[in-house]
């Protein structure tokens, strides 16, 4: 259904645009998804971050000639073949749209479900249960936020029959704009956890604030189990009908009579309205068996045959919400989309490629047969090879019988095959080479073996980085800042031992105003992988200028000779006020120009034209050390004093920045142009509780149990026979030792990992490929996930066992351990 720009127009109660036949088919809020310009209304939303009103000559450059926007921009106001819909907030027009679209449909079924965990694997449980008797519009991923709900919605079409959305919050009074959006006629509240605690005085007050999204259903079905969302639910709810499913009182409208655990599957055996039926699925974990029961009940409602469900349930498949992001062969990127194959997901995940792609690779696109969702094959394959198209994939690979059938939409370089063996067997890793590759299939074609046969490391030890949790660290610290403060982003020793380029991409797509690296060659590998955002570089002691100036890396000056160095070598090169950073010693003691160098300094900046002092920095000594405020008093007094002297001289403001983690934390007046953030962009707080709580740890180390034994008592483990066991126990062997980062000092019961669920101390000494831990205590076996550091063992726990601080462990981590982003 798509609508002329005059109609948006109406909608939003603003005057006739100037070409109101412009008919609007997408609604776009971030200019790097654009595919396809005609039909496109942009909405320049503003955060405190970011603003969309920056992009939009880019967007007119592509084609774009249809924007909401909260201000014109100057250099947009000679442009008169365009349409500017000028509103009071863009965020709310967007919802305005969505709102007025969904009342379009109201005599379609909608499934609201909102809840801490377990949402989208609800929403696409829902939509593989159902997809046979209903064609349904759902949540593209995750899209359950202020702006991911009303895009949601706007794909509801006149085809429609039944639409599943996703509602997330994370602060009060935000589910009763969601609500107001989706109206949904059946909702769903699947738990209230932990997760995103920190915007809510309680958990019942976000359980309160959830339930807002049910208040005009038909029906509500919940765990009667969770005596919190009974009485939440109870004191709040007006519904005609309520499927609250029990495992203890039978008395419930489903009672769930038995739960069967087997080794690789769970039988449900439930009673509904008087009638018994059972079905089996093939997960035995506790969320999957609670998911499984809201699609139940679901079904239940919407009249689905007891057998019906028996044999759809059995076939449910996993949903993978991560995208891993994780180093190939021959200078490849890898991406691991696992979650749904159909064409509703690759639209996101193409999006999610094109962010991380660099001009340098090529773009691959590996695809297997996809779900048919409302489609017929033939249309559904000509919309894919479209939808690839557009996005300028260079290579596109094709597995499975009926994407190979359909190999005729595709451009003529595309390659087709019709099993995972087939292309396993005809292709090699030599056939891959600098390229940026996607890929993406369903559960059955076991598309982990081509991830096996492309990733350039093969270790059993990992170093995951939830990319997520990085954003979250950001913007929970920039929302402490004014919005016009920058952030420099710290990226020293490949972001404390993560990796520097996927963060530099996630950190540049969020609005970060620099970052930093400790010296030229992280920054010109940085600059080679497509990272255009300005890179300072902090150790400034330079061999090859010519590449500090070619690839435009900002030093940091802290002495004279560094001052006359840079001045020698940028007239060798012809260059003119070129950006540098002038580092003061305020009390550091460390490096950087005293206060009564100033004057010389003044004199010989202003002297030349080869540089120009872009910023003045200075480091604090004390900022996490709540009994020495004096001290670092006296550094910012220092700090303004200098950089009132240096700015007296010259004409052009010069930014200032001197607060840390720490410091953005404690003394957020002193905030100045800029600030500097460093380990508490990775999750690690630096002061005590309640001062920087809410943060999440962005890396986490892991590993597999590659051998378990059993020993008797007065056995010894490991080398020395330092490991003396007093019981008989079981040992597993862990493939991590003191030659991937774990150091040698946690040996012998200092540390512990995490396994089967419970902590479980080392044992013996750390040898330089592996450790043992002593897992009596759990039903762990060969191949089970251990965690070094992460959730359950906080890296802090290991750098107080070492004496030391998060830092150390964070960057001692081998290169040979290999990195996995993600995001969900």
């Amino acid at each position: 259904m798509n609508y002329t720009i005059s109609q948006i127009a109406t909608i939003l109660r603003l005057p006739m645009p100037a070409f109101p036949q412009n008919e609007i088919n997408t609604l776009l809020t971030d200019s790097r998804s654009l595919t396809v310009a005609e039909g496109t209304l942009f909405f320049a939303l503003r955060s405190s971050n970011n603003d969309g009103h920056r992009y939009l000559q880019n967007l007119y450059d592509r084609g774009v000639r249809n924007f909401v926007i909260e201000y014109v921009p100057a250099s947009m106001q000679a442009i008169s073949d365009a349409n500017f819909l000028v509103v009071d907030n863009a965020t709310i027009a967007l919802q305005t749209i969505a709102r007025f679209h969904r009342m379009q449909f109201t005599a379609i079924p909608v499934i609201g479900i909102t809840g801490s965990q377990g949402k989208t694997t609800v929403k696409e449980w829902l939509y593989q249960l159902l997809n046979a008797d209903y064609r349904i519009n759902r949540s593209p991923r995750s899209y359950n936020s202020q702006i991911g709900v009303p895009l949601s919605v706007w794909e509801m079409n006149e085809d429609t029959q039944l639409a599943i959305f996703e509602a997330g919050i994370s602060r009060q009074q935000e589910m009763a704009v969601l609500q107001s959006i989706i109206r949904p006629n059946l909702g769903i509240i699947t738990n209230v956890g932990d997760e995103h605690h920190e915007g809510f005085p309680s958990r019942k007050a976000k359980c309160e604030e959830k339930a807002t999204l049910l208040r005009e259903c038909d029906c509500i079905i919940y765990n009667g189990d969770d005596q919190l969302i009974v009485d939440v639910i109870e004191n709040t709810s007006t519904t005609v009908k309520e499927i609250a499913w029990s495992t203890h009182d039978s008395d419930r409208p489903l009672y769930i009579s038995s739960i069967d655990r087997h080794a690789d599957h769970t039988t449900i055996t439930y009673n509904y309205l008087q009638f018994e039926g059972s079905f089996s699925i093939p997960f035995t974990a506790d969320s999957h068996i609670e998911n499984a029961l809201h699609c139940l009940a679901v079904m239940l409602y919407l009249g689905i045959h007891a057998s019906v469900i028996a044999e759809r349930m059995e076939r449910l498949t996993p949903v993978g919400t991560r995208l891993n992001v994780m180093e190939g062969v021959n200078n490849c990127s890898l991406i691991h989309d696992a979650y749904t194959c159909d064409l509703h997901s690759l639209s996101p995940a193409l999006d999610f490629m094109n962010r991380r792609a660099n001009a340098a690779q090529s773009r691959v696109v590996i695809l297997s047969d996809m779900t048919h969702e409302s489609l017929n094959p033939s249309v559904l394959y000509r919309q894919v090879a479209q939808m690839l198209e557009q996005q300028h994939i260079d290579q596109v690979i094709g597995i499975g019988p009926e994407i190979s059938q359909y190999s005729r939409y595709f451009d003529g370089s595309a390659l087709f095959y019709d099993s995972t063996n087939e292309f396993l067997a005809q292709m090699s890793p030599s056939d891959f080479d600098n390229s940026l590759i996607l890929i993406k299939g369903a559960s059955h074609f076991e598309f982990s073996r081509i991830i096996e046969t492309l990733e350039a490391r093969q270790h059993e030890t990992v170093l995951e980085v939830n990319l997520d949790s990085l954003v979250h660290n950001f913007n929970s610290f920039k929302a402490r800042l004014k919005p016009e403060t920058g952030v420099v982003c710290m990226l020293k020793a490949s972001g404390y031992g993560a990796g520097s380029y996927q963060l530099a991409k996630t950190l540049q797509t969020h609005g970060a105003a620099y970052i930093a690296v400790a010296v030229l060659d992280e920054g010109v590998e940085l600059r080679k992988a497509g990272i255009t955002m300005p890179i300072m570089v902090l150790n400034p002691k330079v061999v090859n200028y010519k590449a500090m100036f070619a690839y435009r890396l900002e030093p940091e000056i802290y002495s004279f000779d560094i001052l006359e160095q840079i001045i020698r070598q940028g007239e060798k090169y012809g260059i003119t006020q070129y950006p540098v950073h002038i580092k003061l010693d305020t009390g550091m003691h460390r490096l950087g120009f005293l206060e009564n160098d100033l004057p010389l300094l003044c004199e010989r900046l202003k002297n030349q034209n080869v540089i120009k002092p872009e910023t003045v920095f200075s480091h604090l000594a004390t900022a996490d050390c709540l009994d020495m405020d004096d001290y670092t008093i006296g550094q910012l007094e220092t700090f303004d004093r200098c950089c009132d002297r240096l700015q007296h001289d010259f004409t052009h403001h010069i930014k200032r920045h001197i607060l840390n983690s720490a410091g953005i934390t404690r003394f957020p007046d002193h905030q100045c142009d800029m600030v500097r953030l460093g380990i508490g962009l990775y999750g690690i707080p630096v002061l005590p509780s309640p001062l920087q709580d809410g943060l999440r740890p962005v890396s986490s180390l892991h590993s597999v149990i590659i051998s378990i034994k059993e020993w008797d008592s007065d056995a010894t483990i490991g080398y020395s026979r330092k490991g003396r066991l007093s019981r008989r126990s079981r040992i597993a062997t862990i493939p991590i030792g003191y030659a991937d980062g774990l150091n040698r000092h946690l040996g012998n019961g200092k540390a512990y990992m995490f396994a089967g669920g419970k902590r479980c101390p080392i044992v013996g000494n750390i040898c330089m490929d592996a450790c043992m831990i002593d897992v009596t205590d759990t039903q762990c076996k060969v191949g089970d996930r251990v965690e070094i550091f992460g959730d359950n063992i906080p890296v802090t726990e290991l750098s107080d066992a070492l004496g030391t601080i998060p830092y150390e462990v964070l960057t001692s981590i081998s290169t040979r351990v290999k990195r996995i982003y993600y995001r969900e």
